[in-house]
């Protein structure tokens, strides 16, 4: 039984990443930028420069892996127009040879890209799901979780205060929206440590071209993660909270209640993109803002101008730095053709450094007044639900660390995370020069 199942995730893995992987390798070795990008270490380091190639080459390009952009004009079109979506449709003529191996694959893992997910779910599923969910991100819901991530904050400075080597990614930026997250979830406090693990496998599963370890890892976590959820929707039906999961549970509208899969989904996708954005927000936040030390001065000075500095760090860093689309008809962007079934990536990051709509794009500035305009979290029926949450999340937290430590210098070299997809931060070692933190 082991080694089938094991013959099985093999299966899925050729279908999923090992194809992907030989041929983003065979790309990247004859020099196209769509593999370098997915394949060379230095460029996945830092993708600016091969952002500004692509925007050299053109508006709309064909990278050898698919079609992408980097112009802030057209991929709004795209994110925005139903001539596009994320369903991935198959193509009717597929070889009975790969209906086959999908056959003897078997069931993939239910994580946060993978059916029901709303990040691969087109109207009418979308839809449905989107009126449920939204109703738990409610504004008013969103603003009562404010306090109580105040609190956490600051519980979490104090013990960052007490560390012997401080450092703002591990002990700070990813345990927040963590304790957070498990809170929204309903879900006991000693969860956090376990949420922390069943996140990070849940978020490689974003990446393409996944080692066959790697895809081990993450189906593992995510499949513990569901059998979690499964038995936490009992103990809610049971005794339901004042939670976002609690009114997911009991959700219904004219179309039914979600099924348990549907639900088991959204919370991981909760956990996924909610969680990890915003830790890589926060991460990036903090890294920037140690690298230009006046800005942070401003934001002390004047802390009015927090909602712009997060604008402006989603701009500069975003924490996803693309996603993709399926044309679903004949049309054209850019004056240049695409054909039904084309693939096209929107490179976020490179889209919000388009000198078109940012002018001096390289440059960090925490007062730039077209800082709104970034499309970190995308555009169209799927602008992140959770934005308003990130954003609250990352301007409370960023804003308690400056204040609380206005002498923090970095003590080291930053340590990027080494998912593709994600932009965040796996380590940053900060001196918090005690000694100019006011009693």
């Amino acid at each position: 039984m082991a080694g089938s199942r094991g013959a099985r995730r093999m299966v899925r893995w050729g279908l999923r990443h090992g194809i992907m992987r030989q041929m983003v390798r065979r790309q990247a070795r004859s020099g196209e930028l769509g593999g370098r990008l997915l394949y060379d270490p230095a460029m996945i380091a830092d993708p600016y420069p091969f952002y500004e190639q692509l925007r050299e080459r053109g508006r709309l390009v064909d990278t050898g892996i698919a079609l992408a952009t980097v112009d802030h004009e057209i991929a709004t079109t795209v994110l925005r127009s139903p001539d596009f979506g994320v369903a991935g449709r198959m193509p009717e003529n597929l070889p009975g040879i790969v209906r086959g191996a999908l056959r003897f694959g078997g069931d993939w893992a239910l994580g946060p890209a993978q059916p029901p997910s709303m990040l691969s779910a087109d109207p009418p599923n979308h839809t449905r799901y989107r009126k449920l969910v939204t109703r738990a991100f409610s504004a008013k819901k969103v603003a009562a979780l404010r306090s109580r991530t105040e609190e956490i904050a600051d519980s979490l400075l104090d013990d960052l205060e007490r560390a012997e080597h401080p450092d703002v990614a591990t002990q700070f930026a990813a345990l927040l929206p963590a304790m957070v997250i498990a809170e929204m979830l309903g879900a006991p406090a000693g969860m956090r440590d376990q949420f922390l693990e069943w996140g990070e496998g849940a978020a490689l599963s974003l990446d393409a071209g996944l080692t066959y370890r790697e895809f081990r890892r993450s189906e593992l976590d995510i499949d513990a993660l569901h059998a979690w959820m499964l038995g936490h929707f009992e103990r809610i039906r049971g005794e339901p909270g004042e939670d976002i999961l609690s009114a997911l549970v009991t959700a219904r509208n004219e179309e039914g209640a979600l099924s348990e899969d549907e639900l088991s989904s959204i919370a991981m996708l909760l956990l996924a993109a909610g969680f990890e954005t915003t830790v890589n927000l926060i991460s990036n936040g903090a890294t920037l803002l140690l690298a230009n030390p006046a800005q942070a001065d401003l934001l002390r000075a004047e802390p009015e101008r927090w909602a712009t500095a997060i604008d402006e760090m989603l701009r500069y860093e975003s924490p996803v730095q693309r996603t993709g689309r399926v044309a679903y008809a004949d049309t054209e962007l850019g004056g240049v053709p695409v054909q039904r079934g084309q693939f096209v990536i929107t490179h976020l990051g490179g889209a919000n450094r388009d000198p078109a709509v940012f002018p001096e794009p390289e440059r960090f500035d925490v007062t730039r007044a077209e800082a709104h305009k970034h499309l970190a979290f995308s555009q169209g029926i799927h602008f992140c639900l959770g934005a308003s949450l990130a954003r609250m999340e990352g301007e409370v937290a960023l804003r308690a660390l400056v204040e609380r430590f206005p002498g923090m210098r970095g003590a080291g070299p930053p340590v990027r995370r080494r998912t593709k997809l994600l932009r965040g931060y796996a380590t940053v070692p900060v001196s918090l020069n005690r000694a100019s933190v006011p009693a």
